[in-house]
């Protein structure tokens, strides 16, 4: 299945790519397109009637969320939906608008990225009101009126990136101590907690026991998130800590960044700035392509990739279920049959204190210069250039 999605999706995501100038907002990732549009030869949704479908993404400032909304338009159009598909600059208020524009529209359904997870309640209660579904996708809405969360297991990915860190130093038997530095994501994400904690549970017994030091002494989320993702903003407090705890000849073995575009900022502050000769364990998430080439050179020593391409399958196949009237439970996962692990989860995530949003959780994997290949090529994902180095095909 991955396979062909990723050549079904190919000159779809090539399209989107061009498209993106630096987040222009409230546009489709292909500009050439209209925002709402009806898929040519499509086959209308069960029922009878075309339905329509609002997208909300984030951004077109990172890669990830191109790929995102290009997946999740395709394959609904592709499966016979009419899509209006806006990207919000990464402006809360503009997500607002965007979204109210979509229900004065009529949609029949919503999935939504947050771009702040507690700051869409107005809109969230007219969607309600109206008695339109809303499907949290990827990261969740802090408002009773989520109807479903579709994501994936973001504790785990954390806790992946702290293993991996916890495998390369070889915590459980090397002497030590070794220094390391952590570096979060955007407080207004609701995932970015989640991968903090899987990646500190981790390495809590090391550093609890002398094992690991954190020489800022920066270990608690609020002092090591980063403002949207941004990978300027990393790579500004990643200078300002190597300049004030390192710049004395400290050695620095790892670096824990949540995801790609912070790990970006540190990789760069740690390549410049950085006066030690060892190479410093760095993680990330999304598989990025200049991450990717930096994991090839060795600058970057991992990434947690999500295949959003699945993600958006779930979200295609629970979208349906709801607009359909049938129950969308874990029997869905059986009745989908698809070739990759998910999770229904009706525990883990609340929306507010003990109203709990019904979860599908997908599966994330550890990518490294040595198993690139095999987890990103082989499936479809990206090919290799002529240089060598990974490109998207469909992300």
């Amino acid at each position: 299945m991955k396979k062909t999605l990723a050549l079904i999706l190919a000159a779809c995501m090539s399209l989107s790519l061009a498209a993106c100038g630096g987040g222009n907002s409230s546009a489709p990732a292909a500009s050439s397109k209209p925002a709402t549009s009806q898929p040519a030869a499509s086959q209308p949704a069960a029922g009878g009637d075309t339905k329509t479908v609002g997208i909300a993404m984030p951004t077109q400032s990172l890669e990830r969320w191109n790929r995102d909304g290009a997946y999740l338009d395709e394959q609904f159009k592709a499966a016979g939906y009419n899509t209006i598909v806006t990207y919000s600059d990464n402006k809360n208020e503009q997500q607002v608008n965007d979204i109210q524009n979509m229900l004065s529209q009529g949609v029949d359904l919503l999935v939504i990225a947050a771009i702040d997870g507690n700051g869409l309640n107005t809109v969230m209660n007219d969607a309600g009101a109206a008695g339109v579904p809303v499907i949290a996708y990827d990261r969740l809405i802090m408002n009773d009126n989520s109807t479903y969360y579709v994501s994936f297991d973001n504790y785990t990915v954390g806790k992946l990136q702290g293993e991996y860190v916890r495998d390369a130093l070889d915590l459980d038997n090397a002497a030590g101590p070794f220094n390391m530095e952590f570096t979060a994501g955007d407080p207004a994400d609701n995932n970015a907690p989640f991968f903090f904690n899987g990646a500190m549970d981790v390495m809590k017994p090391y550093i609890d026991s002398g094992k690991v030091v954190v020489p800022s002494g920066q270990t608690a989320f609020d002092a090591v998130a980063t403002d949207q993702w941004q990978t300027d903003v990393a790579l500004d407090r990643a200078q300002n800590v190597l300049a004030s705890f390192y710049a004395d000849g400290t050695k620095l073995d790892a670096w824990l960044c949540s995801n790609d575009s912070t790990s970006m900022g540190v990789t760069q502050a740690v390549t410049q700035d950085y006066a030690g000769g060892n190479a410093v364990v760095i993680t990330g998430q999304d598989g990025d392509v200049a991450n990717l080439r930096n994991i090839k050179d060795g600058k970057q020593s991992m990434t947690v990739y999500k295949a959003v391409a699945n993600e958006a399958v779930v979200t295609l196949d629970l979208a349906k279920a709801i607009l359909e009237g049938k129950t969308a439970d874990a029997s869905l996962i059986s009745a989908s049959g698809w070739d990759f692990d998910c999770a229904y989860d009706t525990e883990s995530y609340e929306t507010t204190p003990g109203h709990k949003c019904p979860s599908f959780l997908l599966v994330p994997d550890v990518v490294t210069a040595d198993n690139m290949e095999e987890k990103l090529v082989t499936p479809g994902y990206y090919v290799v250039g002529a240089d060598g180095y990974l490109e998207a095909t469909n992300g």
